[in-house]
């Protein structure tokens, strides 16, 4: 006997199961240990961003498919959607917003804006299934590389 589960009763489920299981990600530690790799962490979010991104097309690809790969494959890609977005979103609050962003610099407003705003467009990632939602989550990112510049490559 064969069993079809419409497709968003099966989205609902996983997602379900997802944000039951869910843990919540350390970005560092909140101490004043005075180890930090700003560059490790931008590069770490751009990571994720191309994964949000990977997501969208795939599933893209995959829409108004009812096999059970396909149904299959479109939840695992929303789950990663969802984990590398909230990866971006942890990562801005556990680590730049109490470890870098401080309110005694001379342009905190803007440093505080700025970091929120990939905050906004992560979650507005996570909320949508579109390219330019990506994109600006990318952008985004790459917008604090002024404040967290890439090292100069040694040998």
């Amino acid at each position: 006997m064969k069993f079809f589960y419409p497709l968003p009763v099966v989205l609902i489920l996983a997602i379900a199961a997802f944000i039951g299981s869910s843990k919540t990600a350390q970005a560092h530690c909140q101490v004043p240990c005075g180890i930090y790799d700003d560059n490790a962490r931008m590069v770490s979010m751009l990571e994720d961003a191309a994964t949000v991104e990977k997501a969208v097309a795939a599933l893209a690809t995959l829409a108004g498919k009812t096999d059970a790969q396909s149904v299959n494959q479109s939840v695992r890609w929303v789950m990663n959607k969802e984990t590398h977005a909230q990866r971006i979103i942890a990562t801005i609050s556990d680590y730049f917003l109490t470890q870098r962003v401080k309110p005694g610099q001379d342009d905190y407003a803007t440093r505080l804006a700025r970091h929120h705003a990939v905050i906004l467009s992560a979650m507005k990632a996570k909320q949508k299934v579109d390219a330019d939602s990506a994109q600006v989550l990318r952008d985004s990112i790459q917008g604090l590389r002024s404040y967290y510049p890439t090292p100069p490559h040694e040998h």
